[in-house]
This record gives structure tokens, C-alpha cells and sequence, in this order.
């Protein structure tokens, strides 16, 4: 009994800690993602993406809600990866750099992500949360630009030949418009891989229409529930791309 009610008092002892970090911030008039970083940036260790993905997780599940992959999604991204071994891959929506991080840290020496962020704000604090991570601009380069505008410049402005891998998790609106766009920029080879979060919800049921349609994608969805909660049902969706038959 008395060691319930020892664990009982811890419990409502840190909820109360993190109720005081979201009045104090609220206070100072800060961003949902800015109060995050506030509290990565004490409870966090730099230089250490899991310590980092930790802090994240204990805010979004305990105080706050931000659309992050989370932990349970994140998982099957991280195997995704770890089978894949992407040498170039592109991120629609870095946010606050949750999934940036969580990507990053997958890759195989020598692989670069682009992540690509329109919100100005939460582009600074996706930076600022990349580097406390550990990651330079060798490994991570972030793109503050609409992903409509930076689909069709990233042969000539950044060089590239080839995406292996893209990660869609921005305006669900846009999955289907930019899955189109990247089709028609020959960065597609057989056997580049997207995956694209909360096609079930909120959903995307033109990006999920348009891949039964094509012909062009091996694809299946990944069942799960929505991040950080248990009772909403969500989804991911794995593709493969085969080409023009």
C-alpha cells in the first residue's frame, strides 16, 4: 500500500510539474511546438536523437498534443528504414523536428534527408531541434518553402538524381497533388519507397484513390492508432514505386 501510494504521489507530482511548464509558457504568449521545445531543450540530452524523440513523447502524451509520428508509428518508420537503407530521402513536413530526428538517426553513413517545412516558425524550431540532436547540415538540410514550389526545383537547385525514400506527413490535402508532382519529376526509380502518415485520419482519400488507380506503387497500409492516443484508428501507407508499365 505504501508503495502505491509513493508511485500514486510521483505521478500527480510530475503532472503538476508539466501543468506549471504549459501555464508558465502559455503565459508568455509561446507556440504549442515553441512550449515543446522549451521543455526538450531542459529535459532533453544533446547530441542524443533518443533522449530527444523521449522528452517529445513525455509532452505530447502527458501535457500538449502535436502531430508528431509518435512512438508506435515511429517504430514501423524506423524498420521501414533500417530495410531500405536510403541514401537520399525527403521529408514533406518537418513540423517542430520530431520526425526529422527519428529519421536522421536511421540513416546509413553518408545518406542525406532534405525536410522540407512552409511554416517559418516551426521551420526555427525544426531547426533548433536538429541540431541540438546532433545532426549538421551534411546529414539534414531543411527547406522552408511550400512542398508544391521545392517538388519540382530539387533536380536543379539541389542536384539530385533520385529519391529512395519520402516521408509524407504535411497538409493531407497535398499528399495527393505531390505524390503526382514527384511521379512527374523523374526522382522516382523502381524500388523508391513512400510512406505517408494519417492517410486513414484525418485521411487522404484522393492520395488513397489516386495509388489504387495508378498501377504504379506496390502498396499496403500499416493499421494503428492515431499518435498518442489509443481509441482513434489511423493508419500509415507503405508504397512502392514499380514505374511506367
Amino acid at each position: 500500500f505504501r508503495r502505491a501510494s509513493l508511485c500514486l504521489c510521483s505521478s500527480l507530482l510530475q503532472n503538476c510539474a508539466l501543468n506549471i511548464w504549459i501555464w508558465r509558457d502559455c503565459v508568455t504568449g509561446l507556440s504549442r511546438e515553441e512550449r515543446a521545445y522549451q521543455y526538450v531543450l531542459v529535459h532533453a540530452t544533446p547530441g542524443d536523437p533518443d533522449s530527444i524523440l523521449e522528452a517529445f513523447d513525455v509532452w505530447c502524451s502527458k501535457v500538449e498534443y502535436i502531430s508528431n509520428i509518435g512512438p508506435k508509428k515511429g517504430k514501423i518508420l524506423d524498420r521501414l528504414l533500417m530495410e531500405q537503407s536510403p541514401l537520399t530521402v525527403l521529408e514533406l513536413g518537418a513540423h517542430c523536428g520530431y520526425s526529422t530526428v527519428r529519421i536522421a538517426r536511421a540513416l546509413p553513413l553518408g545518406a542525406r534527408l532534405y525536410s522540407v517545412e512552409m511554416d517559418q516558425r516551426n521551420a526555427a524550431i525544426a531547426e533548433k531541434i536538429i541540431r541540438l540532436a546532433g545532426f549538421d547540415d551534411d546529414t539534414v538540410e531543411l527547406i522552408v518553402n511550400p512542398s508544391d514550389e521545392v517538388i519540382p526545383r530539387l533536380r536543379a537547385d539541389y542536384g539530385l538524381e533520385r529519391l529512395d525514400f519520402v516521408f509524407m506527413d504535411h497538409w493531407k490535402k497535398s499528399y495527393c497533388p505531390d505524390l503526382q508532382l514527384l511521379e512527374g519529376s523523374g526522382l522516382l526509380g523502381k524500388g523508391s519507397m513512400i510512406v505517408a502518415d494519417n492517410v486513414l485520419f484525418p485521411g487522404a482519400p484522393k492520395f488513397l484513390r489516386h495509388i489504387r488507380k495508378s498501377g504504379l506503387y506496390e502498396w499496403k497500409v500499416h493499421r494503428a492508432t492515431l499518435e498518442y492516443s489509443k481509441g482513434i484508428r489511423d493508419g500509415m501507407a507503405e508504397l512502392v514505386y514499380q514505374g511506367i508499365k
